[in-house]
């Protein structure tokens, strides 16, 4: 998560990024502006492994956009971004 978080900051997305650690789920997000709601969040729920999986990709609006059992595959819609930044 932090080599994503340092691309993006290179590319000029990301600024800040914050870490909460709750007893039912971990959460990084990653933020465009300090003061700003976060772009995206990024939470581990252990008690959704066996269900939907781990990891889920959380918009800033509260939608989740991808959730699996492998942190690589939901962070596949942020590395395609990544490569639209720096192909521009």
């Amino acid at each position: 998560m932090l080599d994503l978080y340092g691309r993006m900051v290179a590319a000029g997305h990301w600024r800040d990024y914050g870490v909460s650690f709750h007893p039912e789920v971990a959460i990084f997000a990653a933020f465009r502006r300090a003061t700003e709601r976060p772009e995206v969040r990024i939470e581990k729920r252990p008690q959704l492994r066996l269900k939907q999986g781990a990891f889920a990709l959380v918009s800033e609006h509260g939608a989740v956009l991808k959730r699996g059992h492998d942190l690589h595959g939901v962070l596949a819609p942020l590395e395609r971004r990544l490569m639209r930044l720096v192909g521009q």
